[in-house]
């Protein structure tokens, strides 16, 4: 246990904030429209960005979560590609596998890491286009099922 306090009290530290992650506001909402594959309203400015692996193909941050090769998505933001994209892969709600550390294996995506994806946007203002991915393939083995 530690004998830290907060400054100007006489409270313990436990060194742990109050904030968690995903419950922004803009989280709850980019996680609220990825989870309707594709949605988008007809005329919305979209951006198109092309989600590229940075890792090193040996890289231990694969263990958990595999490579989809380069993704081109439509999507509002950079941040917003990244959650389209991990939008596509299979979530273990859809199949027999029970999930380690949250109700849905989104946040454990390799799309919305920043040490195995980066974003680079393509094209800016586009109002042609509808959210999603636009190119590339979004590999449906992240998830090993517990039954054979």
């Amino acid at each position: 246990m530690s004998n830290v306090v907060k400054t100007g009290g006489s409270d313990p530290n436990n060194a742990t904030s109050s904030t968690t992650f995903g419950r922004s506001v803009e989280s709850q909402a980019q996680m609220k429209d990825a989870q309707k594959k594709g949605a988008s309203t007809a005329g919305e400015l979209l951006n198109v960005y092309r989600l590229v692996p940075i890792a090193e193909p040996d890289d231990p941050n694969w263990q958990n979560a595999p490579s989809h090769g380069e993704i081109v998505v439509a999507a509002r933001t950079a941040g917003d590609a990244r959650i389209v994209a991990a939008a596509r892969e299979l979530d273990y709600m859809e199949v027999d596998s029970a999930p380690a550390e949250d109700v849905s294996t989104a946040n454990a995506s390799a799309f919305r890491s920043e040490k195995l994806y980066t974003v680079v946007e393509l094209e800016h203002g586009r109002h042609d286009l509808r959210r999603g991915v636009l190119e590339g393939q979004v590999r449906t083995d992240n998830i090993k099922p517990t039954q054979s």
